[in-house]
């Protein structure tokens, strides 16, 4: 428990910073919590109750000191393709499926963290990120546009969603009073956003709720919140139906990779200025916890902020308290003053949601990695198109799959090389890059560049063939300068035994150089060290190469 650790070295002169910290954090938290309540699917006060207990959780499991934790634009469409799949339309129905993938998310998180999993997320590239989030974005901005203009729609996907928001505006069903509410709030937040004195969002959104409870304009169509709940959200089991199970513990485990994935990110960017380490299996565990607290207190999943741990930061947050301040503050406002965002607008909190979607969109880095590795970015429009033409959830999947690929890939069809000794540099480097390079008659120096596991070992095979059957003159010996191989796996080494015995009978000799002791301990254990000896592996290339010219009595190289 790190906040519990944290308060045994906690100053006295923190707290007023934390206390004011907390206090400017609530005037966001409660604006962004309606609007991504309302854009996953679920009541607007079920996103004050995703905030209050997790950040109460964070602050003791959580090993980050000022990283704030709430709902998020970014899960909102895994949350909301879920919901709407299942409930029926009933929110309570609604409540119980985002609780009850908080639940799910949590556990993973939780036990993907006791067994040291955190290492998982680093399977999604940047490229495959950018494609994901930029898909996501989209998909925010299609679910909120309906809602800034006015009218509802009935759509499956962010296509379907996109082509009924076209008719619904060709058939004018646009409230222009309602439009020109949340406009007016979306120019605000992009206008002030990167003010660091005037907050943005909390300006719009109470210029906002003032105007339309002054003019009375819901009686022109435009929807508000109304009245939210008296009281604090109650610990409550989600109830669901067996036929729900597939899609929550799909959608879960999504939830629970996607938030982990932007937590570590982000809590590595605070950590690199603090100067402090980052725990990624801990910052699992405190992410689990919350999100395990939120299913069980009628809340709904939760992420790390990178819009509201900003606001904490500026406004000189120290620890953990800041959180604590900020989830009491929110208790108190639904304790003591529930009728306080009766008017708040419908079309404001899609406004809040779109200008956060905007945020997600990555242009710039992608036009950088379309100049450097073009198939990286090709891979990162297919996680977009995924995203965008499917949904969020199977989107996700897509993206895992696109991950593990491009991780196979790159060991499937690896690099190697035939070594030579040229005469400009020292040691031995690819013959292709130094045409001029020496090479030992009888002796083939063979670079790997790759572990070697079963989807490359027949490659490996034919690549070691191929050198031997371009050598120059007839070879007596082939060096595997393997000091890029750092695992053998079984497949690899039975191909490793049965290539000896087909270069035994050509009268070739195979042996190692560089090869890691890990990788000899495998070696030791699939029976095969033996079969080479100690003679069968060289420390470095250079030994390799005297200890061949010594034995046929030809000069080495300087």
């Amino acid at each position: 428990m790190p906040g519990l650790a944290t308060l045994r070295v906690y100053e006295f002169g923190w707290l007023h910073h934390d206390i004011v910290a907390g206090i400017v954090l609530t005037t966001m938290l409660v604006p962004v919590g309606i609007a991504y309540a309302v854009a996953s699917g679920v009541p607007g006060v079920f996103g004050l109750y995703a905030t209050i207990i997790p950040l109460l959780a964070y602050a003791v499991f959580g090993p980050s000191r000022i990283l704030v934790l709430g709902p998020d634009s970014s899960l909102a469409p895994l949350i909301l393709a879920v919901v709407l799949a299942q409930s029926g339309g009933d929110p309570g129905r609604a409540v119980a499926l985002a609780g009850a993938m908080a639940i799910v998310s949590g556990v993973v998180c939780i036990l993907a963290g006791l067994l040291k999993l955190g290492f998982i997320t680093e399977l999604l590239s940047k490229p495959i990120r950018y494609g994901y989030m930029n898909g996501i974005a989209l998909t925010v901005l299609i679910s909120q546009v309906p809602k800034l203009l006015g009218f509802s729609i009935e759509g499956e996907g962010p296509l379907h969603s996109l082509w009924a928001i076209v008719k619904a505006i060709a058939a004018g069903e646009i409230n222009w009073v309602a439009f020109a509410v949340g406009t007016g709030v979306l120019v605000v937040i992009l206008v002030l956003k990167g003010s660091k004195l005037l907050p943005g969002v909390l300006i719009a959104v109470i210029g906002a709720t003032v105007v339309v409870g002054l003019f009375d304009l819901s009686s022109h169509g435009v929807k508000v919140l109304g009245s939210l709940p008296q009281g604090l959200p109650a610990f409550r089991l989600p109830r669901i139906e067996v036929a729900d199970l597939g899609p929550v513990l799909i959608g879960g485990a999504a939830i629970a990779l996607v938030s982990f994935a932007d937590t570590s990110v982000l809590s590595r960017a605070y950590a690199a200025r603090t100067g402090r380490p980052v725990d990624s299996s801990q910052e699992m565990v405190g992410l689990g916890a919350a999100n395990l607290a939120a299913g069980l207190f009628q809340g709904f999943p939760i992420s790390s902020s990178a819009s509201r741990t900003p606001v904490a930061e500026a406004a000189g947050a120290r620890t953990q308290v800041t959180g604590v301040v900020g989830a009491l503050s929110v208790a108190a406002l639904l304790v003591a003053a529930p009728d306080l965002l009766k008017y708040l607008p419908t079309p404001a909190l899609a406004a809040v949601v779109i200008a956060s979607a905007i945020g997600l969109i990555e242009v710039t880095d992608l036009r950088r990695i379309w100049r450097i590795q073009r198939w990286e970015f090709w891979l990162s429009i297919l996680c977009f198109v995924g995203v965008a033409g499917l949904g969020a959830v199977p989107g996700i999947g897509l993206a895992i799959v696109v991950a593990v690929i491009e991780f196979l890939w790159d060991g499937w069809r690896p690099h190697s090389a035939i070594l030579g000794h040229p005469e400009e540099v020292r040691g031995w480097h690819d013959i292709e890059r130094y045409p001029n390079a020496r090479q030992i008659p009888g002796l083939v120096l063979f670079r790997w560049d790759a572990p070697l596991f079963f989807a490359n070992a027949e490659l490996f095979d034919q690549r070691v063939l191929a050198a031997i059957a371009a050598s120059p003159t007839k070879v007596r010996r082939l060096v595997v300068a393997a000091e890029p191989v750092t695992s053998v796996d079984v497949t690899a080494a039975d191909m490793l035994a049965e290539l000896d015995d087909k270069l035994e009978k050509a009268d070739v000799e195979l042996c190692f150089a560089e090869l890691k002791d890990p990788v000899k301990d495998k070696l030791r254990r699939f029976g095969l060290y033996e079969r080479f000896g100690d003679d069968g592996f060289f420390p470095t290339i250079s030994t390799a190469v005297d200890a061949y010219c010594a034995a046929h009595a030809i000069e080495a190289p300087p």
